[in-house]
């Protein structure tokens, strides 16, 4: 496998890897609460990527650090979020939300 396509694949689970804690973090921003979002497991992932980006690091590959250090900060919001919104109660929904969103026409 040619370095150019390993290098892209890499990008891309990278991409997809760190973009995916982004509905989770503005789901809890937007409720103001974190419903059954795991406060254990939030702990090891923060852990991990800790580890990842250390390791990243040693190796000298920006490449794995930036992404690692990119998810890091995304699974520390949503712990830190998680923490602050522990035990808070489910807001009821608004349905008038979006329509207040919506750009005029």
């Amino acid at each position: 496998m040619s370095s150019i396509l390993a290098d892209a694949i890499g990008a891309a689970a990278a991409v997809c890897s760190t973009t995916s804690f982004a509905p989770q973090l503005l789901k809890i921003w937007r409720d103001k609460q974190s419903g059954e979002v795991s406060v254990r497991m939030y702990l090891l992932t923060v852990g991990a990527f800790t580890l990842w980006s250390v390791y990243g690091l040693l190796l000298g590959s920006w490449p794995l650090l930036a992404a690692n250090l990119v998810s890091l900060a995304l699974a520390s919001a949503i712990l830190a979020l998680q923490l602050r919104y522990r035990g808070s109660a489910a807001r009821p929904a608004d349905p008038d939300r979006r329509a207040r969103r919506a750009p005029p026409r």
